[in-house]
């Protein structure tokens, strides 16, 4: 199979073209008339994938391996080594990143892991009426994403509206309308200026809010003729 029947299909379920500015999702590495053998969906390139994948093979994966310019790739460092090796397998990359959120990990991650019902969208935020006490709504989503720690900012016991954005949405928090955002990698004085202007923080970390990507994408790519492979990504955060 060519990368290029992949890629189109990706791009009608998910436009690369709705991607935000800074992003770099879409074909990163390889040619649309390559000649594929397997798939593997993973969250991101990792030496565990890269290893135990077979020889031209595609990944897609949610966060793009490069970001910036890359002057070369020569070296053992992240990512230039990753690549090198990717090279020799002939193994082609394709990244679905904010445009992945927009129409399928956001809404996901509420309806079918947290169980929320959507009112509205507001490009990455999402949001829901709810009914619970900040301690509850805590107790609900360490029980649906199985932490046992969490870090939060309470600014109302009461809630009864939520926003809620997939990976780092830190910098969304001047524009949330709602008791609490959720979120990850919220930064100290965003959570200092969230406290003092009366808006809650549940921060689900990065990693266990997008995990699913693998998942959600596996379900649209079952009826082609290749197989199709869900490699876990592990999480570079470890807690004691």
């Amino acid at each position: 199979m060519k990368i290029k029947e992949i890629y189109h299909f990706l791009n009608s379920i998910s436009p690369f073209e709705t991607q935000s500015s800074w992003d770099n999702s879409g074909l990163l590495i390889g040619d649309l008339d390559q000649e594929i053998k397997k798939i593997y969906l993973s969250l991101d390139v990792d030496e565990h994938l890269l290893e135990n994948a077979s020889c031209n093979s595609l990944f897609i994966v949610h966060h793009p391996l490069i970001f910036n310019g890359l002057k070369h790739i020569s070296g053992q460092l992240y990512p230039q080594k990753l690549i090198t090796k990717m090279i020799q397998k002939n193994i082609a990359l394709i990244a679905m990143h904010t445009n992945f959120d927009l129409s399928h990990l956001n809404a996901y991650f509420t309806e079918e892991i947290l169980g929320f019902n959507i009112k509205t969208k507001d490009n990455f935020v999402i949001y829901c009426d709810i009914n619970l006490s900040f301690n509850d709504l805590v107790s609900h989503i360490k029980d649906k994403l199985s932490l046992k720690y969490i870090k939060v900012v309470e600014a109302a016991r009461e809630i009864n509206s939520i926003a809620i954005c997939t990976g780092s949405g830190g910098d969304l928090i001047p524009y949330i309308k709602a008791d609490c955002f959720l979120s990850g990698d919220f930064k100290y004085h965003q959570a200092l200026e969230s406290y003092h202007n009366g808006l809650s923080l549940i921060d689900m970390g990065h990693y266990e809010s997008e995990n699913y990507f693998g998942k959600i994408l596996s379900r649209y790519l079952q009826n082609f003729p290749i197989e199709v492979i869900i490699s876990v990504s592990k999480n570079p955060f470890q807690y004691f």
